[in-house]
């Protein structure tokens, strides 16, 4: 078994690691506050590669490998979740299916602006009434000559309405299956097309300097060539989707929480107490060495799964495994980091409270850790 990552994942880490540092983290907090999504920002991610990693480049891709994606997401995540929420979605719901199910044509058209970051793409998929319960969408698409007619709705979906989105991916009903479900169909909808409108959501909790947004379709028209894929594939793309995108939060979470220990040690090394270093008391350093241990086993699952979807094994039951376990260890670690800071945990002017609060959405985000644990008891058999 070899753990070492490569020269070129090295490389990876290393210099997305200085763009956060310098490029980011001065103004993560500033952007967090006034809920402000910079285009200016994530054209730079472009322009250093961290869109269409994973994508050929006769495409416009980076054509590397998962876990080379999964390190740029982490080490983004580290400083700030908000650009980590773009860089993820971006990338695994707004290219991924156009890349994995696209037709040529499709590819072609889209992808290159896309992977340099001049725009990104949406991912329609979760609706006012339709969250865990993906299947009870009711957006419609119903056939009319060589056009589709889109009507309905979605909701909380990142990328979907800022000054670089260039259109979405959307999950409508098309008919019924031979077993009375509905039928599922992906379109894509390009910004600018007669009756689609999305609109910017503010007052977040978490995530506020990233895009998030409702879709509203009021008799749209595509036409037919607009399919992603095959007419009734939606569901079953939907979900692959998913199974790729369970890795990116992963790997936010494990950022998210490397970020929020990283700053709680510095902090417990320095902070003085009773005339000594808080971090020499067995109260803190036990938060610090408990933290340690979970980021060594969370970081093996979770690049273990992206080995796995590297090498075209299983890896869904491993990937649901990982979303959940660095999901909530980054909730574990930011809590306890903020314990560490004491009051001082509670000011903005630290990120620790960020990190605090940007965690939750990993919860819930990409399938719930309640719907994770379904999907992983079914796989062991229960």
């Amino acid at each position: 078994m070899d753990f070492d990552l490569n020269k070129q994942q090295e490389m990876i880490r290393k210099e997305v690691r200085r763009f956060a540092e310098s490029e980011i983290a001065p103004v993560a907090s500033e952007l967090d506050e006034t809920e402000t999504f910079s285009p200016e920002l994530t054209k730079k991610m472009g322009e250093i590669g961290l869109f269409g990693m994973f994508v050929d480049d006769q495409y416009g891709g980076q054509a590397l490998d998962y876990i080379s994606y999964i390190i740029g997401v982490e080490e983004i995540a580290r400083v700030d979740g908000s650009q980590a929420a773009t860089i993820a979605a971006g990338n695994s719901l707004g290219i991924g299916p156009l890349y994995y199910f696209g037709s040529e044509e499709q590819k072609k058209k889209y992808l290159p602006k896309l992977c340099t970051g001049e725009g990104l793409w949406g991912f329609g998929l979760t609706e006012p009434t339709a969250g865990s319960d993906a299947g009870g969408s009711k957006t419609t698409a119903v056939k009319d000559g060589n056009e589709w007619v889109i009507n309905g709705s979605k909701i909380f979906i990142t990328n979907g309405a800022c000054e670089l989105t260039m259109g979405v991916t959307v999950q409508a009903i098309t008919g019924e299956r031979p077993d009375g479900r509905p039928e599922y169909t992906c379109f894509i909808v390009e910004n600018g097309t007669p009756g689609f409108k999305g609109v910017a959501m503010h007052k977040k909790m978490m995530w506020r300097a990233s895009n998030t947004a409702e879709l509203y379709f009021d008799d749209v028209r595509v036409p037919h060539e607009n399919v992603l894929g095959a007419q009734g594939n939606g569901f079953h793309q939907m979900l692959e989707t998913l199974d790729g995108g369970r890795l990116s939060i992963g790997s936010m979470g494990l950022g998210g929480a490397q970020g929020a220990y990283e700053a709680a040690l510095k902090y417990a090394k320095t902070r003085e107490q009773f005339g000594k270093p808080i971090s020499k008391y067995q109260a803190v350093s036990f938060k610090l060495a408990d933290a340690a241990i979970e980021l060594e086993c969370a970081r093996n699952l979770l690049y273990k799964a992206c080995w796995l979807k590297d090498n075209n094994r299983p890896y869904q039951k491993t990937a649901a495994m990982a979303k959940v376990y660095c999901s909530e260890l980054m909730g574990r670690v930011a809590d306890n980091a903020v314990q560490i800071f004491g009051g001082y945990g509670l000011m903005k002017e630290y990120d620790v409270e960020r990190f605090f609060r940007d965690q939750k959405l990993l919860d819930i985000g990409e399938g719930t850790s309640e719907i994770q644990r379904l999907v992983i008891s079914r796989y062991i058999g229960c």
